[in-house]
């Protein structure tokens, strides 16, 4: 959805004196674009601005600085700023901002944008773009950001006119939230922000319709999960404000839960109806129920290549009656997009379930223990993982170390890497909104999103867990972390490889190219060159000791954990995955 919003309207009378910068004024009123921006953003409940400075936009740091409800967060990398703004909205469920400038900062931006694409995040973007007299000249650092920005956002558009500016971002907070949530990017020539506008007439509200679902599909949906034998519900992101309702309506209709792709925290993973998380490499066993089943609600979910295990499941022959599939959907697009439904509904995911929920049904006797089992035997470390030989960890320990160090409703932010199959497979979550991970597998996504877990909630243990080829894309925002005092803890898995492409090249071609990397490196002193603590741990009982270290810190700090790159999976070693392709 793009467009070029204002191009074909007249300007108003007198515009030339009344909105250049420092011009006449008919009223005391009268403030910049930027300004009154701001203020359309606070009231909207946004209270943070992650940017790299650029001059394409100033009127527009200095309005978020002097605002007293939003803080302008100055990053490292404009790749930094994109992954807080998404980590926290994410964590929070309300938009956060983040703010580029034209050319090269808006292409450093674009990875956290995409990641909150297909992440279903809110966010809403200002590129700062080339004067308005130099548009479509290729002026110095000038891209068609509307064009760029148009495959990765819910709508981009291009601002001409500053006395619109307040208005559209009135509508990209709506067009972000509503539906299936994503980011918006707004464009602005460097020229608008610092323009003087008359007062913005009262705004439409940013509140986002919340659908119900219909009696009679709720009336269907309730026969249809008490009946099965063997039914299912797949919950996604769109239950991350549901869980209590879900958890009453898994329970109210004795159905057991997976979770999607990097969604573990939507259901609580010790509740005996849990049957794993839907990830990557996820092991038969924990699949055989769903692959069993006769029922499937899909909620708040949009069936990804992950989640569906390369679109594979559920089965559904088509749409129909035959299908065993139902879907609940905030966003009618999503519905049936995957596969086959017998019954689809557009609805609000918590609405829906607290619906089900409330429906006096007699609960059916099923049993779902074994498949239960079945997850936790998966999610359970070897027996011989804390003393594995030869100096290095195996990374089984690592996550067992911080499960018994870290508090229950720990916030994790996760990097892409296989390091993180590990985490997926040990860490228990328990507690709503306690997984901040990019459904896109970004790298360099740990460390900036710990950034922003900690802005937002202060008083909460977060933890960032990343590779070592992912904390020297964004590590640097370690610096970010120090200069705002947070006391974060970043433990980085560092095997001296590009861990999940090393596995893909051993399996499919017998041999490695390009994802060997330096190591080991003195990780911990470059935390502490950045201002942060650091430690090095190669066995159980340092990591130990730098666990406890770094919570009671006062500063952010880096654990170095040095482990072994020949255990590249939970199922398998390198020298397996490279004898096997010998041999096929």
């Amino acid at each position: 959805m793009t467009d070029q919003t204002g191009t074909a309207a007249a300007a108003p009378k007198g515009a030339d004196e009344i909105t250049r910068p420092g011009g006449p004024e008919p009223s005391g009123r009268w403030r910049t674009a930027a300004e009154e921006v701001a203020d359309v953003l606070a009231a909207a409940g946004i209270r943070h601005c992650y940017t790299v400075p650029g001059e394409s936009f100033l009127e527009l740091s200095d309005a978020v600085e002097q605002h007293e409800d939003i803080r302008l967060v100055s990053t490292r990398h404009e790749n930094g700023a994109a992954f807080m703004a998404e980590a926290e909205a994410k964590l929070t469920g309300v938009p956060a901002v983040a703010a580029a400038t034209r050319g090269p900062g808006a292409a450093n931006l674009a990875v956290g944008v995409h990641t909150a694409r297909q992440d279903s995040t809110p966010m809403v973007v200002f590129l700062g773009q080339v004067t308005s007299d130099c548009l479509g000249r290729e002026a110095f650092q000038e891209v068609d950001l509307t064009a760029f920005y148009a495959p990765i956002t819910k709508w981009a558009t291009t601002v001409t006119r500053a006395d619109r500016l307040a208005e559209i971002t009135a509508q990209a907070l709506r067009v972000a939230t509503t539906g299936r949530p994503g980011p918006v990017a707004v464009a602005v020539p460097g020229d608008l922000f610092g323009q003087r506008v008359p007062p913005e007439p009262k705004l439409p509200g940013t509140e986002p319709p919340r659908p119900p679902l219909g009696e009679d599909e709720r009336d269907r949906l309730a026969e249809w999960l008490v009946t099965a034998q063997r039914p299912v519900i797949v919950a996604g992101g769109g239950t991350r404000n549901a869980r209590e309702e879900l958890v009453a309506c898994a329970e109210r209709y004795n159905v057991g839960v997976y979770t999607s792709w990097r969604r573990q925290d939507v259901f609580p993973n010790d509740h005996p109806l849990y049957l794993g998380h839907l990830g990557l490499g996820c092991p038969e066993s924990v699949l055989r129920t769903l692959e069993e089943a006769d029922a499937v609600l899909v909620v708040g979910s949009r069936l990804s290549e992950i989640t569906s295990q390369t679109y594979r499941l559920p089965t559904a022959a088509g749409p129909g009656p035959d299908s065993p599939v139902a879907q609940i959907d905030i966003d009618p697009a999503q519905i049936g997009a995957v596969t086959g439904v017998w019954l689809g509904a557009a609805a609000d995911a918590r609405r829906a379930l607290d619906s089900l929920a409330a429906l006096p049904v007699a609960t059916p006797d099923r049993d779902y223990g074994e498949a239960h089992h079945a997850w936790e035997r998966t999610a359970t470390a070897p027996a011989d993982a804390a003393t594995h030989p030869g100096g290095l960890m195996h990374p089984w320990a690592v996550v067992e170390a911080m499960r018994k160090a870290l508090p229950d409703d720990t916030v994790i932010t996760n990097d892409a890497g296989n390091f993180a199959a590990f985490l997926h497979r040990g860490w228990t979550y328990r507690h709503p909104r306690t997984q901040l991970a990019p459904t896109s597998g970004a790298m360099g996504y740990a460390v900036p999103a710990a950034v922003a877990a900690k802005l937002a909630a202060p008083n909460r243990t977060v933890v960032a867990a990343v590779g070592d080829g992912g904390v020297l894309m964004t590590g640097q925002e370690l610096e970010t972390a120090v200069r705002l005092e947070l006391p974060l803890t970043v433990i980085v898995f560092q095997n001296g490889l590009y861990g999940t492409i090393a596995m893909h090249q051993a399996r499919e071609l017998g041999r490695r190219a390009g994802t060997d990397i330096s190591g080991p490196l003195d990780l911990a002193s470059y935390a502490r060159g950045l201002g942060a603590l650091g430690a090095t741990a190669t066995n159980p009982v340092e990591l130990a000791d730098a666990l406890d270290a770094a919570l009671s810190a006062e500063l952010p700090m880096l654990i170095d954990v040095r482990t072994d790159p020949e255990i590249i999976s939970p199922e398998a070693t390198m020298t397996s995955l490279l004898h096997a392709s010998d041999h096929r």
